[in-house]
């Protein structure tokens, strides 16, 4: 399917998270994922949270100051080269992983991040 409309490509995903939890995510993101963090700009820093990138993708992290729930069916669909690297890497810093079979023709597995939003991690 093809679109012909005016946008061109996703910039980023947005992700919220509770107040305090962005040394846990820098753990997660940067520390099991591989992820380089991305500084905010100084008017955004001051509300918390952190940012990140890898290959085409970016992920915000911001800070949810009332009622955080995590995202638990929402989710970035993110494209890994080595999934089963990966997939062993995530569960080595004991996040589960849940393989799911459902989209014929892909292999996918999915996790949560340390606030409990809900990753999906695609093969290439």
């Amino acid at each position: 399917m093809t679109g012909g409309g005016p946008i061109t490509g996703l910039d980023h995903v947005q992700l919220a998270a509770p107040p305090g939890s962005e040394a846990a995510l820098r753990a997660f993101y940067a520390g099991v994922l591989g992820m380089a963090e991305t500084p905010k700009p100084p008017a955004l820093a001051a509300r918390g949270g952190c940012w990140f990138r890898a290959g085409g993708a970016e992920l915000h992290l911001g800070i949810e100051t009332t009622d955080f729930r995590p995202a638990r069916k929402a989710h970035p669909g993110l494209l890994v080269a080595d999934l089963d690297a990966l997939a062993a890497r995530i569960t080595a810093h004991a996040t589960p992983v849940t393989w799911d079979d459902a989209l014929p023709g892909r292999r996918r597995f999915y996790c949560a991040d340390p606030v409990g939003n809900r990753l999906e991690f695609l093969g290439v």
